[in-house]
């Protein structure tokens, strides 16, 4: 059986490559198929919505996920890693520390309740928790297979200490550059400065962002509708504004 990215509620950005919308949060999750590979970016706010992207991302590959990138560790870009045994995780550097520490571990929980998560899915998601094994500290070329070169970036610390942007170049003609941004772009809110956040650095990391990307690439925010540079301009000088960083 074939069903398309549309009929799962996807949206198709260029050949094999696609996100969804997540309800709740709003959250993305972005999918880049390879030649007998799948990149998944970023697992969703439960174990439960992980199997749920993990179902679907097979459907669409029409193979299992076999790498996962993290792009921060947020409860709703994490808490459902977990569903996808086997496959090889990535993150930014230094992001296995948040996810492996008894506090660190309560604090997302904690977190994920005050965002409205149910409290046992939030324990259920902790308790298996995972790290990523491969670190991220500057540029990482993954190769998925029949000529698909995904680039795994490091651009923070900004809206976390540990920020990852996935980049995938328009491999076919007419196809656009597909910039999966985790939270350092939103769309459907305010960019969201908490505790961990490093605002005097995050103006940087979307210079950084839009000089990986270009100026024709397609800008796809942990939140909301994908964007084109201008946004993304204007975001970080609204950022820059806000936390009085020279521009």
């Amino acid at each position: 059986m074939t069903v398309t990215w549309e009929e799962l509620g996807w949206e198709r950005l260029a050949s094999g490559v696609g996100r969804c919308r997540l309800p709740g949060w709003d959250c993305t999750a972005g999918l880049v198929v390879g030649d007998g590979t799948a990149l998944l970016v970023d697992a969703g706010s439960s174990l439960a919505e992980g199997v749920r992207l993990r179902t679907q991302a097979q459907w669409l590959a029409g193979h299992r996920v076999t790498h996962l990138a993290l792009t921060h560790p947020h409860f709703d870009h994490v808490f459902g890693a977990a569903a996808f045994a086997g496959a090889e995780v990535y993150g930014p550097v230094g992001m296995d520390t948040v996810l492996e520490g008894r506090q660190a571990r309560e604090e997302l929980r904690g977190d994920a309740v005050r965002n409205g998560l149910d409290p046992a899915a939030a324990e259920e998601a902790v308790d298996a928790l995972i790290r990523p094994r491969h670190q991220v500290s500057g540029e990482w070329t993954l190769d998925l297979g029949g000529g698909r070169r995904v680039l795994l970036a490091n651009v923070g610390p900004a809206h976390t200490a540990h920020d990852l942007v996935v980049l995938v170049p328009g491999d076919v003609p007419g196809d656009r550059e597909v910039v999966f941004c985790g939270d350092l772009v939103e769309e459907s809110g305010e960019p969201q400065a908490g505790s961990d956040a490093v605002p005097s650095h995050w103006p940087a990391a979307l210079d950084r962002l839009l000089s990986l990307g270009g100026e024709d690439a397609l800008y796809v925010p942990g939140h909301g509708a994908v964007v084109d540079a201008e946004f993304v301009r204007r975001q970080r000088d609204e950022l820059a504004s806000e936390f009085g960083v020279s521009q």
